[in-house]
């Protein structure tokens, strides 16, 4: 198995690890909606994760920012999906990645960045590429896995027993 694979392999159980522990935490918390999950992680942690709504640079849909006291979320007042961008800032937090300075994230959010976020290799360009689009791919891969069981679980009825069927199985 080649290097690149092998990390490849372990990046997504890393995510998928990431995932069921949110998962496991919106259950104890009875969490059955991203908010409320964001509340519950907030809980979790013990420090405070606050959501914001602000007007960002061009091609910026959200943002993570990190205080002493507490984190905080903000995302650009129009999004095209305001769940996605939030769990996929919601994932910089869980993977304590380290943040830039606003002005610097503002600056490289450029199109190559957003055609990479949209990138069916994104992953192989994180593995190339380094730390920085590895933070990314792993927070937009942690938010396309907990959409996904959130949208699984709300099809299914009750939320939070389905989460704690689907805990059960693994």
């Amino acid at each position: 198995m080649t290097e690149s694979k092998a990390h490849s392999i372990g990046s997504y159980r890393r995510v998928a690890a990431a995932v069921d522990a949110v998962c496991a935490v919106a259950a104890d918390f009875d969490a059955t909606d991203l908010d409320e999950v964001v509340l519950a992680i907030s809980a979790e942690r013990r420090r405070p994760i606050e959501i914001a709504s602000a007007q960002l640079g061009p091609g910026v849909c959200g943002q993570r920012r990190s205080y002493p006291d507490r984190d905080v979320i903000v995302l650009a007042q129009s999004l095209p999906s305001r769940e996605h961008t939030l769990a996929h800032e919601l994932g910089h937090i869980v993977f304590d990645h380290p943040g830039e300075a606003a002005t610097e994230v503002v600056l490289e959010a450029s199109d190559d960045l957003i055609a990479y976020m949209l990138s069916q290799r994104a992953h192989q360009k994180a593995v190339d590429l380094g730390d920085d689009e590895q933070c990314e791919w792993e927070a937009e891969t942690f938010a396309s896995m907990l959409m996904t069981r959130l949208r699984v679980f709300h099809s299914r009825g009750a939320g939070v027993s389905v989460l704690r069927f689907d805990e059960a199985l693994g």
